[in-house]
């Protein structure tokens, strides 16, 4: 079974960079694209970015294109984001998840197991 761990979560004033790590168990874990969604108060879990099982491809929300870049290490069984010049608008708490449904990486429902999730809060 897969179980990803999120870690890298914080405080962070705006303008300002913070790195997400979530490892993942599973042999397989390199066949799957892994994403990242996030969730602010009072709001829905929103789509953040995904990379594809070989690294090669991304593709990120529009709200977070040129300041948040994903990765992972196959090696590690390891998924990165890195955030850059953040925004207070940035604060919530943010999930990585695996994808099983190639169809919309954009919903919520291509993805079958989540991490419980790392706080992330840009003050101003």
């Amino acid at each position: 079974q897969v179980q990803p761990v999120e870690s890298g979560g914080g405080w962070v004033q705006a303008g300002g960079s913070l790195r997400l790590s979530c490892a993942a168990s599973g042999r397989t874990f390199n066949t799957y694209a892994m994403g990242w969604f996030r969730q602010a108060p009072g709001k829905e879990r929103e789509f953040v970015a995904v990379v594809s099982g070989s690294g090669a491809v991304q593709v990120y929300a529009d709200s977070v294109k040129g300041r948040f870049s994903i990765s992972r290490n196959s090696a590690k069984n390891t998924i990165y984001l890195q955030m850059n010049s953040l925004k207070p608008e940035d604060t919530a708490i943010y999930y990585c998840a695996r994808a099983s449904d190639s169809s919309d990486y954009y919903s919520e429902a291509s993805y079958d197991y989540w991490g419980q999730g790392t706080q992330v809060t840009v003050s101003s």
